[in-house]
């Protein structure tokens, strides 16, 4: 601790009046004194390090050095005069002041006190490691990180400083980057007075990441606000390319609930391509960016074990804070892996203001009106796409702009489209009804901004500067799942806003089918009791695009072309049935986690000869069929010599889930079980698989949809737990018609009294022997009376489309209210 004798400030104590305080000195409550940043590398170092989370040490200059520093050098009245006729929505009286500003600080001196008490902090902090240690010199202004605002990146971070002099400088810019042209437009936009906020500097000693890799994680679901899973991102080399957006870093997340009870739940790993990465410049600059070779893109920056340390130390961190501020607080996390040692370190934490600032009570929602006049199953195909940020879609005009100089001329409403943003963009990026960047991922500077200002943004397109145009007309969609598409012209879209408050809860269980596991941290927020039907096949052909039996008989591929393919799919993997169990596990995994504990029935794959021909490699193991909708499907395959070594990797998937992960609520069910016999060979094919009935609370439910499963439904519930109706396929061969032939549409109609009839029994079947019972169609959706039967007729559960649950429980409630 380095004070002023002479206290010409009149601060009430010691502390208050130093100049330098070292960071093990300071706590979360003196962000008045060393600004939000330092004050909780303090918080940290003194209350989580005895944790096992690793800090790295350092000192800090005060907000009263900064103060002694304006006052002895009568700056603030110069400063005060020269934002006199300020303009923020002037660029170019933006930029002239804020220049004038930093010149006029940066051509001041440090007071002598002020420049001995930096140098003897230092001196300090090469004694303990070596002379001219390596430090990074980092601003922190004392109003940084409040709730409401966002105050990172909007001043100066300098890495790899060596040297008293060297420190000396860094400081010296950071004082003056108070006055950015970005850090002055976003304090006047903010309501914060300029000459209220004092600028802090941290000085700590480097983590050597530039020998290893860094990246940003959060406690908390960036985009859709998903309180149970952290993000982490990674990429080689120090972390300012992954906050500036100059790469594409690998993604993970971590499902934090069973990982605390001691599981491994990496429910998401995405390779990024982590082009550069910044080192260490022995020449006239502090850093430089590389080339990454080939060979390490190729491979994830970090190990299973590395991820899940910092997922835990994600939730030490969140429930920390959230304990101090006595109220959920979610963080984001700045970390670094020191490449000499191996040891991971926490190098910043802040609160995160974005999610965390979101009412809950309106549920909305975005989505683009399909042209009825084209084929449901046909959409528009993108310009190009990325990695999704927010869950809007906006639409516009381009305005490419690649140099940050020429930001004057755009105007509000366009979209912008750039190579990458850093804060200095962002006195325009609040104009902009739209971001589309060629790098960066979802921590990225883009990213962040575009979350606070409500805007959809889509990062990391890799070409967004070459395919688009200026003054082209484009729709950007964030509303379908991770992905961000960018379509040519203004589509048409909708937003929907329903009100959460005051929606009935029913005695009958409403569910939910989902398919795509990008959008069910989404999904889970509309009022639910769990998923009814998690449909694998959507998995397998978007996520995994191969046929199993063409991974495990890899070696027997006779077509080169398939093969060279499925290799460049399979890069990461020597194991290629690896990689099938390994996607098919996150990606169940992923909607397992969105909705625990409620239930999730996993139907096993269910598709028909000529589908899983369509994957790649399929043509060689898949025969065919006159009828592929009553061939060989489902439970058929399941103990089939032809098909049982793909399903042990069914098996092995949903166990990793359950076991590994801890998911335990994940449900497998049975699809097209012809007869009670048939259930008991893919019950013992389960077990020899290491799922067994029982064990690990493990539930497998049938599909009811044939007749026979209605016939004798008292016997299939001897063999299963639980049914699920199958509406669609029950109509179908109920009524003797093929349901995907329009000569015979007209007649497809589940209110059937036949269909009906078959409901009922096997409802009453059910009940007889306790099991549960639902059903997985849109009738109930489509037609008000229909779900008036079921309900009438006491069926445990509805699962429904997600655009239908909402309607669906106000119909299903009302029927209860009358019964």
């Amino acid at each position: 601790m380095v004070t002023v004798a002479n206290n010409t400030l009149h601060q009430s104590s010691s502390k208050e009046r130093s100049l330098v305080l070292w960071f093990d000195e300071v706590g979360i409550t003196d962000i008045p004194i060393v600004g939000g940043k330092n004050a909780s590398l303090g918080e940290m170092i003194q209350q989580l390090t005895p944790k096992g989370i690793n800090v790295p040490i350092g000192f800090a200059t005060t907000a009263y050095a900064y103060r002694y520093f304006i006052q002895s050098a009568g700056l603030e009245e110069k400063l005060r005069k020269l934002f006199s006729d300020l303009d923020v929505e002037d660029v170019k009286n933006l930029r002239e002041r804020g220049k004038k500003a930093r010149s006029l600080l940066l051509h001041t001196p440090f007071p002598k006190e002020v420049r001995e008490a930096i140098a003897k902090a230092y001196q300090t902090l090469c004694e303990r490691y070596n002379p001219d240690t390596d430090v990074a010199v980092r601003s922190s202004a004392t109003a940084e990180d409040l709730p409401d605002a966002s105050f990172a990146g909007q001043q100066e971070t300098y890495l790899n400083v060596t040297g008293i002099e060297g420190v000396l400088a860094a400081c010296h810019k950071c004082f003056a980057s108070l006055f950015t042209d970005r850090a002055i437009s976003y304090r006047q936009i903010k309501g914060f007075d300029h000459f209220s906020i004092a600028l802090a500097v941290g000085v700590q000693k480097m983590v050597r990441s530039d020998l290893s890799c860094s990246g940003v994680m959060f406690s908390i679901e960036t985009e859709t606000g998903f309180k149970n899973a952290a993000l982490i991102t990674a990429a080689y080399g120090l972390g300012e390319n992954v906050v500036q957006g100059s790469v594409n870093p690998d993604e993970y997340q971590v499902f934090k609930p069973t990982l605390l009870e001691g599981f491994h739940p990496i429910i998401d790993k995405r390779l990024g391509s982590k082009e550069l990465k910044m080192v260490y410049d022995d020449g006239s600059k502090f850093t430089k960016n590389v080339l990454v070779p080939e060979s390490e893109r190729s491979k994830f920056a970090l190990s299973d074990e590395e991820i899940l340390q910092l997922a835990r130390w994600a939730c030490l961190i969140e429930d920390h804070y959230s304990r101090v501020n006595d109220s959920y607080t979610p963080m984001d996390i700045e970390w670094a892996k020191d490449g000499i040692t191996n040891e991971l370190f926490v190098v910043q934490a802040r609160p995160e203001t974005v999610q965390s600032q979101k009412t809950q009570n309106v549920l909305r929602t975005y989505r683009l009106i399909k042209d009825e006049g084209v084929k449901s199953s046909s959409s528009p195909h993108p310009l190009l796409t990325g990695r999704a940020i927010g869950e809007a879609i906006s639409q516009g005009k381009v305005h490419l702009i690649l140099d940050v100089n020429r930001i004057e001329h755009f105007k509000a409403g366009e979209i912008l489209v750039t190579d990458r943003t850093d804060p200095d963009w962002e006195p325009i990026m609040k104009r902009a009804s739209a971001i589309i960047t060629n790098q960066g991922g979802r921590t990225c500077h883009a990213a962040i901004i575009a979350r606070e200002l409500g805007v959809p943004a889509i990062v990391g397109c890799g070409y967004a500067t070459k395919i688009l145009n200026n003054g082209q007309e484009i729709t950007v969609s964030c509303a379908e799942g991770e992905e961000g598409r960018v379509y040519a012209g203004l589509l048409p879209f909708e937003v929907k806003e329903v009100p959460l408050e005051n929606l009935p809860r029913t005695r009958t269980q409403i569910l939910m089918n989902v398919g795509n596991p990008q959008e069910a941290f989404s999904l889970s927020a509309i009022p639910n009791d769990g998923v009814g039907l998690a449909r694998t096949e959507f998995i397998i052909a978007n996520h995994i695009q191969i046929h199993p039996m063409a991974l495990i008989h890899y070696d027997q591929l006779d077509d080169k072309f398939v093969k060279a393919k499925i290799d460049k799919i399979t890069a990461l993997y020597d194991d290629k049935p690896q990689y099938f169990v390994d996607k098919l596990a996150q990606g169940i995994g992923r909607i397992a986690a969105a909705f625990y504990p409620k239930p999730v029935i996993v139907r096993m794959s269910d598709f028909k000869s000529n589908e899983y021909a369509n994957l790649l490699g399929g043509k060689q193991f898949e025969p065919e069929e006159e009828n592929p909708m009553l061939g060989w499907r489902g439970a058929a395959r399941y103990y089939d010599e032809g098909y049982k070594e793909a399903f042990s990797l069914e098996c092995k998937a949903l166990k990793r889930v359950r076991d590994e992960m801890g998911l335990t609520n994940a449900i497998a069910m049975i699809p097209f079980c012809r007869t009670p016999n048939e259930g008991r060979l893919v019950l013992a094919e389960m077990a020899k698989n290491g799922l067994k009935q029982g064990v690990n609370d493990l539930q497998v439910y049938v599909m009811c949809e044939l007749p026979n499963n209605v016939i004798l439904a008292e016997e299939f519930a001897q063999v299963f737990d639980g049914f699920s109706i199958g509406s669609n396929d029950l109509t179908q061969l109920t009524l003797g018609i093929d349901r995907d032939s329009g000569l015979v549409a007209r007649l497809f109609d589940e209110r059937s009294e036949g269909v009906k009839r078959m409901v009922t029994l096997a409802i009453t079947a059910a009940k007889k022997y306790n099991r549960k019972i639902g059903i997985c169609g849109q009738a109930p959706s489509d037609y008000p009376e229909f779900a008036q039967f079921l309900v009438e007729q006491g069926i445990d559960s509805i699962s429904l489309n997600p655009d239908s649950v909402l309607k669906t429980m106000l119909e299903v409630a009302k029927v209860e209210q009358q019964s």
